[in-house]
């Protein structure tokens, strides 16, 4: 039965976990996210799912990664000093292509860094926080509601695609409260990974499917496979040849690059007639929303493209927005991260600009108005 409740955006994301069918937490306290931990705390026993509160981060990490292969849906949740440790196993995760989540709920850092304050300074770490060369997927919810319904949407991608799916909140989206109508959660399709069709003798571990992704079996279900952070062939079993080389990173990328519409996630906002666009997320989208609308009553045409999905980044999307609008703003809590992205891909097609904010306040939307031209 469909409920309406009051809750932050931390608390929302741990119902949308259990939403989605998460059984298992594996996590240490670390503000701003702890309500993600204390929320799985009491929710989790209550659908015959466990939590477990780690010594550290990096086995909180390996403990979810552990759990993942048993068949379970997984989430472990974080912010800054913690998503460092937790770098060397999501590594682990994108080589073995075990589904997990990770939920980051940004601060300011570096470092320990003010543990309450708002920041958006751990994007490029998402993206390019472990060493190698793989893929990733970011996803970056804007509200309440959207850090519930995010999360399912996360764990569709990570069960689909066979990848690490990092969920980039920000101190202002953790602990906003905001109404949500949380929707009967036996009405929501569970996401699912693809078991194997092949008998278990002939089963291959890391043989894709053409989609690329290989069916992935559980532990425990009669399938015998091995699992290593080694470059490996589709047995499993480590090789170490250029050939196998070249050819498990070239999959590894390609499954994310040849599914890029299905992953790729944004909002238009007000841009049909725009002559300035501000490209922002997250908790500053919030900002961003109500200096358009200000600028609107003054006459000045401004629209937003929020991210929605930050990695993959949204390059087509972008590409095309340079050629429709004549000002680009990028506004983002840090000293300046996703906008060498967007010059990267507008290849001075439109001017950018950036707002950055880094003081541990959030942009304000008189801070946008202004920049927009507005008073």
């Amino acid at each position: 039965m469909a409920k309406v409740l009051l809750m932050q955006g931390n608390q929302a994301c741990a119902e949308g976990a259990i939403a989605a069918g998460v059984k298992f937490f594996a996590g240490y306290p670390i503000t701003p996210s702890t309500e993600i931990a204390e929320s799985l705390a009491k929710r989790l026993p209550q659908v015959g799912g466990k939590f477990i509160q780690m010594e550290d981060e990096i086995a909180s990490m390996a403990a979810i990664i552990g759990a993942s292969l048993t068949g379970k849906k997984v989430l472990t949740a974080t912010s800054g000093p913690g998503f460092s440790l937790k770098q060397e196993l999501i590594g682990y995760a994108a080589i073995t292509e075990t589904p997990v989540v990770i939920a980051n709920v940004q601060r300011v850092g570096p470092s320990t860094g003010q543990p309450t304050a708002a920041a958006q300074g751990d994007v490029m770490q998402a993206r390019w926080g472990t060493h190698g060369d793989h893929p990733i997927i970011a996803l970056t919810p804007a509200s309440v509601p959207e850090c519930f319904s995010l999360t399912i949407k996360a764990y569709e991608m990570s069960e689909k695609y066979r990848v690490p799916v990092i969920f980039l909140m920000d101190e202002v989206i953790g602990h906003m409260r905001e109404k949500i109508e949380l929707p009967d959660y036996s009405e929501v399709k569970q996401p699912c990974r693809k078991a194997p069709a092949a008998p278990s003798a002939d089963y291959q571990a890391y043989k894709p499917d053409q989609d690329l992704v290989p069916p992935m079996a559980a532990f425990g279900q009669g399938y015998r496979y091995h699992v290593t952070g080694l470059v490996h062939d589709e047995t499993g079993f480590p090789n170490g040849s250029p050939a196998a080389t070249a050819k498990l990173l070239k999959r590894l990328h390609e499954k994310i690059e040849n599914h890029l519409d299905d992953i790729v996630l944004y909002e238009e906002y007000r841009l049909e007639d725009a002559d300035t666009a501000i490209i922002a997320y997250g908790g500053t989208a919030r900002s961003a929303y109500a200096a358009i609308d200000m600028a609107r009553e003054q006459g000045i045409k401004a629209g937003m493209f929020r991210m929605i999905t930050m990695w993959p980044f949204p390059d087509k999307q972008i590409a095309k927005l340079a050629t429709k609008v004549k000002n680009i703003v990028v506004a983002e809590m840090n000293y300046g991260q996703v906008v060498g992205e967007v010059k990267r891909v507008v290849e001075g097609k439109a001017p950018v600009k950036l707002v950055a904010k880094y003081d541990s306040d959030p942009i304000s939307p008189k801070e946008l108005l202004q920049v927009l031209g507005g008073r």
